[in-house]
């Protein structure tokens, strides 16, 4: 094992390790943001709705991420905004030519598709008389979806999320296509410039595993932190 290229990338390993982070909070949250009402809506209605939200979830899931990602990037990004003249002499031209926002497009749409289906699933699986015994005591719709219904139903899949973010956090990887240095391309680019093999590799895995332990002990701490209703 030969490391002494280490301190050399060091800088760039952290840059690409804080990258990594920022796609994965990024998309958690803003998927997550999404995935709430996509849920909901198939089990409340409008119908309308509910089918669009369903239709959203079935080809999120159906296709592979690359594919969306390439999609966004390279037909979006690359192949239809260039044909605008308008959008490439506007100020937001130096942003939409990057690939971080298609990146981070591509990991939202799919965090969404697959938790929008996991919450469908919890807040169906939520007993409809607690949802019943809480209407009686007069709270308005709102109020009990987030005091009672949300927070059952997210106690219910909180296992089920905590492993949609760990395969988030292993889909990151996909931004190093469209040229995104995050950690998995850092460690792409040190096995190009010193033709080590394994110890790179070894380093970027031995960092997902320790993620992806605190991904877990996170999320076992907040399931503790959700209120439980009072029993009847």
């Amino acid at each position: 094992m030969v490391w002494d290229w280490f301190p050399t990338y060091f800088d760039q390993l952290v840059a690409g390790l804080l990258l990594t982070l920022e796609l994965l909070v990024v998309s958690i949250f803003f998927g997550m943001l999404l995935a709430i009402p996509i849920g909901l809506v198939q089990v409340t209605g409008p119908k309308w709705l509910g089918r669009i939200a369903l239709g959203f979830c079935t080809v999120i899931r159906g296709t592979p991420l690359l594919i969306q990602l390439w999609l966004i990037y390279y037909g979006i990004g690359s192949g239809v905004f260039p044909e605008i003249p308008a959008l490439r002499e506007s100020i937001l031209w130096p942003y939409l030519r990057d690939a971080y926002p298609y990146a981070i497009m591509a990991f939202v749409f799919s965090v969404a598709g697959y938790s929008g289906e996991v919450m469908r699933g919890a807040f169906a699986g939520v007993p409809k008389g607690e949802l019943e015994a809480a209407r009686a005591m007069g709270m308005s719709p709102f109020k009990v979806l987030y005091r009672i219904w949300l927070p059952r139903a997210l106690q219910n899949v909180f296992p089920t999320l905590a492993g949609e973010m760990v395969l988030t956090l292993k889909s990151t990887p996909l931004a190093a296509t469209i040229t995104i240095q995050e950690l998995f391309g850092v460690g792409y680019q040190i096995r190009q410039d010193t033709y080590r093999i394994y110890e790179p590799l070894l380093l970027i895995a031995g960092i997902y595993v320790i993620l992806t332990g605190v991904i877990v002990l996170v999320m076992r701490y907040l399931e503790n932190r959700v209120p439980r209703p009072a029993a009847a």
